[in-house]
C-alpha cells in the first residue's frame, strides 16, 4: 500500500471504506443504491479507522445501514446507506450527456498545473483523471461555474459490482469541489468535503472511461455547493453525486495545502 501524501484523510477514502463496512452486513440480493455523509471532524491520514455498522432495517425490497467511522474513540464521518433488491419495474428515463471530446484526446500537460492540483494528481496517481478544456465540451450556459472530467481506474479491477460502487464513491470525491472554483482563478482557497451524497443508478465499471459532469450552483460565506453527474462512455446516466465543501479564502501567506480531507470543526 502506497501511503499518502496528505495530512489529512482523502474523504472519498472514508466513504469508500465505510460503505465496504456496510455491503459486508447486507445480502448478495442488496445492492447499494445511495448513500449520504458528513465529515465531521479531521481524520488523520497515517492513523488507523475503526468502522462500526448499525443495522438500521431490513425489509424485503430495502435495507439500511449506518456507518461511524472513528479515530481515537470519536467519530470523524458518519454515513447512512441504503440497499435495493433490484426486482422492482417502473417507468425508465435519463437525462443526455453533454457533447465533449473523448477522453483519448484531452491531454493532460503536468507542467501547467498548479501546485495544489499536481500534487492532488501525484496522490491519486493510480487513476486516469482528464479534465477536459474549456471550449472542448458544449457548456451549460446557464450553469454559474462548471467543469467535466474523464475518469478510470488505470488497473483492471474485478468482476464485482459492488467493488465497482466502492471505488466510484472513492473517485467521487475526487475533482468536484474544484468546479465551484473555475470562475474564481488565480485566487487561493483552502478545499475540504464537509458532506456527500451519492446515487447509484445503473451498473457500470469504474475501470472503463466515466464522464464526470460538475456543475457548482452557488458558492457563498466559504462554503460552495457542487453537483455531479456520471455517464458512461455510451451516455448513460450511472451515478448522481452532490456535494457541500469548504472553500474559504486564504489570507495572508498561509499555504493553499491540498487537503482534501475534511474540514470538521
Amino acid at each position: 500500500m502506497i501511503p499518502s501524501t496528505l495530512s489529512r484523510t482523502f474523504g472519498g477514502q472514508v466513504a469508500a471504506q465505510c460503505l465496504v463496512a456496510a455491503t459486508r452486513t447486507v445480502g448478495a440480493e442488496y445492492q447499494v443504491h445511495s448513500l449520504h455523509g458528513y465529515f465531521v471532524a479531521p481524520g488523520r491520514s497515517e492513523e488507523p479507522t475503526l468502522y462500526i455498522v448499525e443495522r438500521i432495517r431490513d425489509g424485503r425490497s430495502f435495507c439500511s445501514r449506518q456507518v461511524k467511522a472513528v479515530q481515537h474513540g470519536k467519530p470523524i464521518f458518519i454515513m447512512q446507506a441504503s440497499f435495493h433488491v433490484r426486482t422492482d419495474e417502473g417507468p425508465e428515463h435519463s437525462d443526455e450527456m453533454r457533447r465533449v471530446v473523448p477522453p483519448e484526446e484531452v491531454v493532460v500537460n503536468r507542467d501547467e498545473l498548479p501546485p495544489v492540483r499536481k500534487a492532488l494528481f501525484d496522490e491519486w496517481r493510480e487513476w486516469d483523471l482528464r479534465v477536459v478544456p474549456e471550449g472542448d465540451f458544449e457548456p451549460n450556459k446557464y450553469a454559474a461555474s462548471q467543469q467535466v472530467v474523464w475518469f478510470k481506474s488505470k488497473a483492471k479491477l474485478p468482476d464485482d459490482e459492488t467493488f465497482h460502487v466502492c471505488t466510484l464513491a472513492y473517485m467521487s470525491d475526487m475533482t468536484l469541489l474544484s468546479s465551484a472554483l473555475v470562475p474564481h482563478r488565480g485566487e487561493q482557497y483552502q478545499e475540504a468535503s464537509l458532506d456527500h451524497a451519492m446515487w447509484f443508478l445503473r451498473p457500470f465499471r469504474a475501470d472503463e472511461w466515466l464522464l464526470y459532469d460538475q456543475v457548482s450552483p452557488s458558492a457563498h460565506a466559504g462554503r460552495a455547493i457542487t453537483h455531479g453527474r456520471i455517464f458512461n462512455q455510451a451516455g448513460e446516466l450511472v451515478a448522481v453525486v452532490t456535494q457541500e465543501g469548504l472553500t474559504r479564502k486564504i489570507v495572508g501567506d498561509r499555504p493553499a495545502v491540498p487537503l482534501k480531507g475534511f474540514e470538521g470543526n
